[in-house]
């Protein structure tokens, strides 16, 4: 089916903020983070071991701390699949995430998790929003290290 032009660059934003999201959780960077959800956003992550739920502003701060832990962070974001509805939008994406998280033993303890992100997007004055995430665990390769750093 052809798109017009205003489709996309709808398109085209969205895919921007599934990046920028990656983007912000691997170099930890909050204030980017903020500019991927509306301020009275869902996520749920509880698919994850230790994972949590609820509002966008209680979450942000459980991800700080716990990838605090964390020096090796790599998030790929592949086949975002975008269904446009207006100013509303959903969004299914791909993700494997390779993680390296400090322990006492020395070296990263390296694990490896594949997911997907199931978003509700709302068109704002400021861009695109997700609204509600859902990320579901679809595969985990290695293990969580016993003992996690954070500082």
């Amino acid at each position: 089916m052809p798109y017009t032009p205003g489709q996309l660059s709808d398109l085209a934003e969205i895919r921007d903020v599934v990046n920028r999201y990656a983007w912000a959780l691997d170099t930890k960077d909050w204030a980017l983070l903020d500019t991927c959800f509306a301020a009275d956003a869902y996520l749920d992550y509880s698919s994850n071991p230790g994972g949590k739920e609820g509002p966008y502003s209680e979450i942000r701060g459980w991800l700080e701390h716990q990838l605090a832990a964390f020096v090796m962070l790599q998030h790929l974001m592949m086949n975002a699949e975008v269904q446009l509805d207006g100013d509303r939008a959903t969004v299914r994406t791909m993700m494997a995430n390779p993680m390296g998280a400090r322990t006492k033993a020395g070296p990263p303890h390296v694990f490896y998790v594949g997911g997907r992100y199931d978003d509700e997007f709302v068109r704002t004055a400021d861009g695109w929003r997700i609204t509600r995430r859902v990320e579901t665990l679809l595969w985990f390769e290695g293990s969580l290290p016993p003992e996690l750093i954070r500082e």
